[in-house]
């Protein structure tokens, strides 16, 4: 949708949007929205910079669990991952934030009604190169019933909460646009940032991802490592001999919050079969938005928002995308892949 036509509806700024949409969100979760996309905006700058790639080249920071190799946290991570902690401290609505840079969860209110998951800055690692960056977010509510608890315990079991229970999500992309993508439970909506205002402006209202797309995103350098049921599935829709009679295209970026936006904008499916996207900060996020547009989201079995988390930084394959791309996929049935022989994880 247009700018111009958001605007007639009423709903032109990511504030006005929360406040006068008609939406029925309370108070508390529009303050912290306003103090989540305001860390976004900072993030933004901060990847945009001249001098990121000086700091992206520092050594001496030190993360959490979030990995090693090319996995391992870059400064960029940890000064983003700081943003959003300052952010949401600042908001006074935050009990707990976990987050992919850290160990443990951490506990910042006992009053705070909401509960945040976040990947602070996805695909970091392109920044050198200019390829598309993004952050990606859940939130909450806080389990009142644990309160009792010791203070790491509720962090924790409050930050393991199944993604069916999200009351909201989104990602920002950071890219030639800057553009937040969002759901509250009812639809999903992307606003790009007016650089001019400083402000989110609503572009995509009710974004419905097409029922069949013409495009698979995955890394098939790996295509001798996978199963048989994903190479299957793969040769045959990229000679067009699948449920739909069309030779399907390959795009690829590497970086996650990119290839979703143009999955959700186009149809097809973006996907990882290997064990290493995160159940907690990635795919339940993403697979709330895709189903709010009418997608979804699996590990190529099951539906990822019923999963129940037993680890922070459980991983797990992922697959996103159209309704029809999806149900023809998990109907090869063996598309996991299980091993990875002669990669860094």
């Amino acid at each position: 949708m247009s700018t111009s036509s958001s605007i007639e509806k009423g709903f032109s700024t990511l504030s006005e949007y929360m406040g006068e949409g008609g939406i029925g969100l309370g108070d508390e979760l529009v303050v912290l929205f306003e103090h989540i996309q305001y860390a976004c905006k900072r993030i933004a700058s901060l990847v945009a910079s001249p001098f990121n790639s000086s700091l992206s080249k520092q050594s001496s920071f030190a993360g959490g669990d979030s990995g090693s190799g090319r996995d391992a946290p870059k400064p960029l991570d940890i000064v983003s991952n700081e943003i959003i902690l300052s952010s949401l401290k600042n908001s006074g609505k935050v009990a707990v934030m976990a987050s992919e840079e850290d160990d443990a969860p951490i506990w910042i209110n006992d009053d705070g009604p909401f509960v945040v998951v976040t990947d602070p800055l996805d695909g970091s690692r392109n920044i050198d190169a200019s390829i598309p960056t993004g952050t990606i977010f859940g939130i909450y509510r806080r389990i009142v019933e644990l309160d009792h608890l010791p203070r790491e315990e509720k962090a924790t079991l409050n930050s393991l909460q199944s993604g069916a229970k999200l009351v909201a999500a989104g990602y920002v992309l950071y890219s030639s646009a800057t553009i937040l993508c969002t759901s509250f439970g009812s639809g999903t909506h992307a606003f790009t940032l007016d650089h001019s205002t400083g402000d989110f402006i609503l572009t995509h209202q009710d974004i419905k991802i097409p029922p069949r797309g013409q495009i698979y995103s995955v890394n098939d350098a790996r295509y001798f490592d996978w199963p048989g049921g994903l190479r299957q599935y793969i040769d045959t829709v990229r000679q067009g001999k699948g449920r739909y009679p069309k030779k399907y295209s390959a795009r690829y970026i590497c970086s996650l919050v990119a290839d979703f936006h143009r999955t959700l904008l186009y149809g097809g499916v973006a996907m990882n079969p290997r064990d290493h996207l995160r159940l907690v900060y990635e795919a339940n996020p993403l697979s709330f938005l895709v189903e709010q547009a009418g997608g979804r989201g699996s590990d190529g079995k099951s539906r990822i928002l019923s999963m129940q988390p037993v680890k922070l930084h459980q991983r797990l394959p992922l697959f996103l995308g159209s309704l029809e791309d999806m149900e023809e996929l998990e109907s090869y049935g063996d598309v996991q892949q299980k091993v990875n022989p002669g990669y860094e994880v």
